[in-house]
């Protein structure tokens, strides 16, 4: 078991409780599932951009991620059905845990003039990010890094509300801007006094 899931169980499932005053424990939000997707438009153009990518998203998920094909064809975007536009991983269990106690305390600080994500989710408890480089992640080699090429993450929680997804998020290590940042092995919260 990963520290952070230790750390949701012991700490972050009963301060959420006591937050919200859930009247079943079966009620309080977890994290479910981690996508991280990529859309390539240089595919259609370059064979070897598809591949490259291909191997940085397994590098920086864990597991190797699945092609996105076009349903469609549309000839003004010299697009064919079947031809493949993108790549998504789907995070779950350990290795989603493990991703996010990465991505929190070592790639989001490395973003240029970071002063944390905005603190809104999809209105359905999910939350969603984009990045505009995959450079920030420590485990691409910067040398082999042919193309910038951005990405959407998206956390699936079980949270009804977007506040709840958000504490759970921030509770988790996930820094928000205005919110006090969790520092994921500490007990206390950064900012509070005693």
């Amino acid at each position: 078991m990963t520290r952070l899931k230790t750390r949701f169980d012991k700490k972050i499932k009963p301060a959420l409780q006591s937050k919200f005053q859930y009247p079943n424990p079966m009620m309080i939000p977890s994290l479910k599932k981690i996508v991280i997707s990529m859309g390539m438009a240089e595919a259609t153009k370059d064979k070897n951009a598809i591949t490259d990518c291909i191997s940085q998203l397994t590098l920086i998920s864990g597991q190797k991620p699945v092609t996105t094909k076009a349903k469609k064809a549309i000839s003004n975007f010299k697009l064919r059905k079947g031809q493949p536009i993108g790549l998504k991983v789907t995070l779950r269990g350990a290795r989603m845990y493990e991703f996010l106690e990465r991505f929190c305390s070592v790639s989001a600080p490395r973003i240029r003039d970071f002063r944390g994500f905005a603190a809104t989710g999809d209105g359905r408890g999910n939350y969603s990010l984009g990045l505009e480089d995959q450079m920030l992640f420590a485990e691409l080699n910067l040398d082999t890094v042919k193309r910038a090429q951005g990405m959407n993450i998206t956390f699936v929680t079980s949270a009804i509300a977007d506040d709840q997804c958000i504490e759970l998020l921030r509770l988790l290590g996930m820094p928000f801007r205005g919110l006090p940042v969790v520092v994921p092995g500490w007990d206390k919260i950064q900012g509070d006094k005693e």
